[in-house]
């Protein structure tokens, strides 16, 4: 009898794990989804209150991953390895912070959000979320490990273009911007914004070496 069907026996009841990670994936694609109608809107004033909405999204995704680092101190049998849970938990979380930053930047900044590479951006960040949570939805039977691939291969390819979208956007800065300022202040956007998406192929590797472990 092998390691990981000895461990499928002694795989707990209780899916608390498995809707955590659920309820962590859903809030991180809300607040991208939040993202997308922050740097669609034009008026700094309002867009304040929906980077409220994303503060308190941010909050509520901290809830949960306090309650998984809880669950995984009170638990000895846990549905994967322990390290994995406490690698994912918190790469979703950096996704979350990263999403929050950024918007609340485009405000403090008073940076005009009307710019193809903070949307672009925004954009392969709200796919990526989507992507990652059908993959952690898929981790609760591991049945459709095709469609949990897939995802995952997805959020690579995500990273890779918002890669490419933040090379262009600070190529386009630098050549068009002439207020030392404005390039400072905008070129920490691409950065912060780039670095959500490299967050979300951490996540998506983690799944990944899930899948290789359990599968």
């Amino acid at each position: 009898m092998g390691l990981n069907t000895i461990g499928r026996i002694f795989m707990p009841k209780n899916k608390i794990f498995y809707e955590l990670f659920e309820q962590v994936a859903d809030t991180v694609c809300e607040m991208a989804d939040m993202l997308k109608k922050v740097v669609a809107e034009p008026d700094h004033d309002k867009r304040a209150p929906l980077i409220k909405q994303i503060e308190d999204l941010e909050h509520k995704n901290d809830d949960h991953t306090h309650k998984i680092f809880t669950e995984l101190g009170r638990n000895f049998i846990t549905p994967f390895d322990r390290e994995d849970i406490h690698y994912l938990a918190t790469a979703l979380d950096d996704i979350a912070d990263y999403i929050y930053s950024s918007s609340k930047k485009i405000n403090f900044y008073h940076i005009n959000p009307n710019d193809s590479g903070i949307q672009k951006m925004a954009e392969l960040i709200y796919q990526g979320c989507n992507e990652i949570k059908k993959a952690v939805y898929g981790l609760r039977d591991m049945k459709d490990l095709r469609k949990m691939t897939e995802a995952l291969v997805k959020v690579n390819s995500i990273e890779n273009q918002a890669d490419d979208v933040f090379d262009m956007s600070i190529e386009m800065l630098f050549q068009k911007e002439n207020d030392a300022k404005e390039v400072i202040k905008k070129r920490e956007i691409y950065q912060v914004l780039e670095i959500a998406t490299d967050k979300c192929e951490d996540a998506a590797n983690v799944i990944e070496s899930i899948i290789i472990k359990y599968a």
